[in-house]
């Protein structure tokens, strides 16, 4: 196990360097998002972290707000593992509890005081499944409860996301040593994620129960939401 951990250890590194190319403002990204459930919850808050696979929720918002709980859901064992680890590593983990699967399959016998699904929705395919992971948080949550939504977006048949594709390749050509054939392969695999507009999202969050939502974040192919469960 210690040899798979290791090796897990070393594809979050892989992780957390290549995100920060694919969305260059990812560390201003997660102060926002602390300044916003900072805003909204109780001193002793316990937050629901759907898409914890990478921990660094953990770490940043562990580190910086220690009377702070998290619950962190996410369908890769291996992945949440490493979550752990790094939680252990910044000395958080007695104030994290893990869960594996799907938000939508998972039993929970408490009420969440703020949420937030970083870097996911793009990954769920239908718009009934999206559908069903919010409404699911949303049913997590307290009352008035702070939620914040960050995924890639947009209309790929629009001239405008074609701008802000070149744009995000741009930016790999710039920051690493990858080829144009490297990064237009790179494109092919993102135009087959599971892109909706800005309107959508919003729709969605209206659909499933949230209220006050405002896009407050949007860099290169990604954006992002802010919204409260309905009082």
């Amino acid at each position: 196990m210690k040899d798979d951990l290791e090796f897990d250890m070393e594809m979050a590194r892989e992780y957390d360097k290549g995100i920060r190319r694919a969305l260059p403002t990812y560390d201003a990204l997660f102060r926002m998002v602390q300044s916003f459930l900072r805003a909204h919850v109780k001193d002793s808050a316990n937050v629901l972290i759907v898409g914890a696979g990478g921990g660094n929720e953990f770490v940043k918002f562990g580190t910086t707000n220690p009377t702070w709980t998290f619950t962190g859901v996410d369908p890769s064992e291996a992945m949440l593992e490493v979550a752990l680890q790094k939680a252990k590593n910044e000395g958080v983990h007695e104030r994290v509890s893990i869960h594996t699967g799907k938000i939508e399959q998972l039993q929970f016998n408490e009420k969440f005081d703020g949420a937030t699904c970083l870097l996911v929705l793009h990954f769920i395919e239908t718009m009934e499944e999206k559908r069903s992971l919010l409404r699911t948080v949303k049913e997590l949550l307290q009352p008035g409860s702070p939620f914040v939504l960050v995924t890639m977006y947009g209309d790929q048949s629009k001239p405008e996301f074609d701008e802000r594709m070149n744009l995000w390749k741009s930016i790999w050509l710039d920051l690493t040593n990858l080829t144009k054939e490297d990064v237009e392969e790179m494109e092919k695999s993102v135009r087959g994620l599971s892109f909706i507009s800005a309107i959508e999202i919003e729709e969605l969050l209206q659909q499933t129960g949230f209220e006050h939502i405002a896009q407050f974040f949007s860099t290169t192919l990604f954006g992002g939401w802010i919204a409260h469960t309905s009082k």
